[in-house]
């Protein structure tokens, strides 16, 4: 299936310059919806997976889904002041400005096996924060995964230290 037939383009979004690539018309489509899960699982049933680990929003869609699949736990990483127990944070850059995402401190337990997986990757600044997370608190990144990669803005040249999957390029 081509994936890309499904993703609505919207320019200027959110902000003048930036392309903004639209999941949301993937996600109203159960056979695509569902074929998307099913090749993200087919791509990691068979790695150790302790936790997938999700940036909001849209990650959230996918990870709790591979998470239930993968038969591990689900972690949601968030900006900052949305969790309701004690967090860790990291600051980062990104396509159009910065920002900081959040962890609670006990999501990960030291050697646990973790799956980040977001909708798309483009600079690559949240998940390397994401990633840079879990490793302060003894994860090990097994994999990154998104369903898009933006390959202009060389978003896996800054994760070069981890595998980096992904279903559609640009």
């Amino acid at each position: 299936m081509n994936f890309k037939e499904y993703i609505r383009n919207i320019p200027d979004f959110p902000q003048k310059g930036i392309l903004f690539r639209d999941i949301t018309t993937l996600l109203k489509e159960p056979a695509v919806f569902k074929d998307v899960i099913d090749r993200l699982v087919k791509q990691y049933q068979d790695t150790k997976i302790d936790k997938v680990i999700s940036v909001e929003a849209r990650g959230y869609i996918f990870g709790g889904a591979l998470a239930y699949l993968l038969g591990c736990g689900f972690v949601p990483v968030r900006k900052p002041g949305k969790l309701p127990a004690e967090t860790i944070s990291l600051d980062y850059t990104l396509e159009y400005g910065t920002n900081t995402v959040e962890m609670h401190k006990d999501a990960i337990t030291r050697g646990e096996k973790v799956l980040v997986f977001d909708d798309l990757l483009a600079t690559g600044g949240t998940v390397q924060a994401t990633c840079k997370l879990v490793e302060k608190l003894g994860g090990t990144v097994v994999s990154c995964a998104f369903i898009i990669n933006l390959t202009e803005l060389k978003g896996a040249e800054k994760l070069h230290q981890y595998d980096v999957f992904s279903l559609i390029e640009y």
